[in-house]
């Protein structure tokens, strides 16, 4: 099911951070949202999240107006990982079921409970399913809100800077699962990303933003160092190493 912005506006307190932006995000695909700090990435994703309701334009699921969705019906549809989580006393097993809600009744059903003990091994996270979520290190807690998102069995997923927390492991552990789901299930799937490697290697489409403006959309072999230099202001070369796409910075670009 696809999930769309369609000219969306969006204002704090009167402070345009984003303007007509337009996206469309594909099922079985993975958009990157890139650009500099403060160009409005994260607001675009709650946008599409239906955390932010924009000041004009709308956002559609599967090409229906995501302000008629009941809370219930979104919360199916969407899961949406934020970039910090609050630490409570839950542990992470029920912090996963609590994915499952929108699907079940008053308890888990076998579905359940299988979804769950099915997403705490793929990310290796059974060993920890009785240890309270204010217990765990910054990276445990970012993949049990991962397991959370998947365990959701989403149309849409929204990812903001999913793998800031993570080592090396787990970052590529956690792109390989993400992307298997996108691409078994046909999600439409935004992430939100600062490394441009990380993006290169886990992404299909590229959307960049800066000034709260799409400056260009792209697929993989679209992205030019150009189309860098103009949206981050940094000279990069991009290439590959041992089959996998790089950026490697080289300097801060001369100004126009």
């Amino acid at each position: 099911m696809s999930l769309a912005a369609e000219n969306v506006r969006f204002a704090y307190n009167g402070r345009p951070v984003l303007g007509d932006v337009s996206l469309a995000l594909t099922p079985g695909r993975v958009t990157a949202i890139l650009g500099i700090n403060g160009a409005g990435k994260t607001t675009l994703l709650r946008c599409l999240g239906g955390l932010v309701r924009p000041g004009r334009g709308c956002v559609r699921l599967g090409g229906r107006d995501l302000r008629e969705f009941s809370r219930r019906e979104a919360a199916r549809a969407i899961a949406y990982v934020p970039q910090s989580q609050q630490a409570e006393r839950l542990t992470v097993f029920e912090a996963v079921l609590l994915g499952r809600r929108p699907h079940m009744g008053l308890r888990p059903g076998r579905r359940d409970l299988a979804r769950v003990e099915a997403v705490l091994g793929a990310l290796h996270l059974a060993d920890l399913a009785f240890r309270r979520l204010d217990e765990l290190s910054g990276g445990e807690s970012q993949k049990t809100a991962i397991a959370r998102a998947l365990a959701q069995e989403p149309d849409a997923l929204l990812l903001d800077e999913p793998t800031a927390s993570l080592d090396l492991k787990n970052t590529l552990e956690v792109f390989d699962i993400v992307r298997a789901a996108v691409t078994a299930n046909g999600v439409a799937a935004a992430a939100v990303l600062h490394d441009l490697s990380q993006a290169m290697r886990f992404a299909d489409d590229f959307v960049l933003l800066a000034a709260g403006r799409i400056k260009a959309r792209v697929d993989r072999a679209g992205l030019t160092p150009e189309i860098v230099r103009e949206v981050y202001g940094v000279e990069v070369a991009l290439g590959e190493v041992g089959g996998h796409p790089v950026a490697a910075p080289l300097r801060v670009a001369d100004a126009a």
